[in-house]
């Protein structure tokens, strides 16, 4: 009864605010639906692409507020920010037939914004959603990338991987980098490659430990040979000075300066009152030359 009662107020209610009102108020319920649908905000960073019917408009929109035909028209919005890749438990072979256990790369790329639209047309559903935009040919990326990894893994032993991540990165790089110039030059830009994980079989690594310890016993013996080849040398110079000492001194003991040492030496001897002089018998072919006086005084 009482369900009654409030239906028949209620059309009461509304005989008396007219048709015409109620035809506003949805006439301008309309009316905001189809302004809100007629612009739409492209955020910094990113840039925006329109599809009419169908026909995509190859002009892309920079970040601020534009207009659009509503219902009619679609609007996707890419970024044009650095994107990240990351693919995981990858198990490429080796250059030695040797697969890896896990792999995990990260993969850091950029888009022209100016070839966004067109690679939405090429590349038709190849872009995913990310947290904020639509990431533009994502999936083309990822594809590229993944082929770059196992190309550059096979040109490298399994037991050389862990010395040469640096090299495996650039290798990535630079592969991936030829692959989408060849298809679409000018357009991707490969600004990173990180390799975050690289495991390799339970028995490489233990080979890879022991080549480790080898390596490091060589480079201790490659030393001491390099400290016994220097203390070599060092006694090679010594005895290469010794011997042009003595070719020296040789060279200055002529006839005349040992007659003059020998002379001196027995003048020394008279002086000192000695009064038995022996001359050796090597000492033949010298001329004792003694002073007159000192031979007086000697007698």
């Amino acid at each position: 009864m009482k369900k009654s009662i409030g239906k028949v107020l209620l059309s009461r209610q509304l005989g008396r605010i007219g048709p015409g009102v109620v035809g506003l108020g949805l006439l301008a319920v309309f009316g905001f639906i189809i302004l809100s649908g007629s612009f739409y905000i492209i955020e910094t960073g990113h840039v925006g692409v329109e599809r009419t019917l169908g026909k995509v408009d190859m002009l892309e929109n920079q970040a601020g507020v534009h207009f659009k035909l509503p219902i009619l028209t679609q609007q996707y919005e890419f970024s044009a920010k650095e994107i990240t890749i990351d693919l995981e438990d990858l198990r490429p072979k080796a250059a030695d037939n040797l697969s890896l256990k896990d792999l995990d790369v990260t993969i850091f790329y950029r888009t022209a914004p100016a070839a966004i639209a067109e690679l939405m047309v090429k590349y038709n559903d190849s872009s995913v959603r990310g947290a904020e935009s639509e990431l533009p040919a994502y999936r083309v990326v990822f594809r590229e990338s993944r082929g770059s990894i196992y190309e550059a893994v096979s040109e490298i032993d399994s037991l050389e991987l862990h010395r040469k991540r640096e090299f495996l990165q650039r290798s990535i790089m630079e592969n991936l980098q030829i692959r989408l110039d060849e298809k679409d030059p000018d357009v991707f830009e490969i600004s990173r490659v990180v390799v975050r994980a690289l495991n390799t079989d339970p028995s490489i690594e233990a080979s890879i430990r022991e080549a480790v310890q080898n390596q490091k016993r060589l480079e201790a013996k490659r030393i001491e040979v390099d400290i016994a080849q220097k203390d070599a040398e060092i006694e090679i110079e010594r005895a290469r000075g010794i011997a042009q000492a003595n070719e020296i001194i040789n060279a200055s003991l002529t006839a005349e300066y040992l007659q003059h040492e020998v002379n001196l030496a027995l003048q020394s001897f008279a002086d000192n009152g000695g009064s038995t002089v022996v001359i050796p018998a090597n000492m033949q072919g010298f001329d004792l030359i003694l002073d007159q006086s000192q031979l007086r005084r000697s007698q």
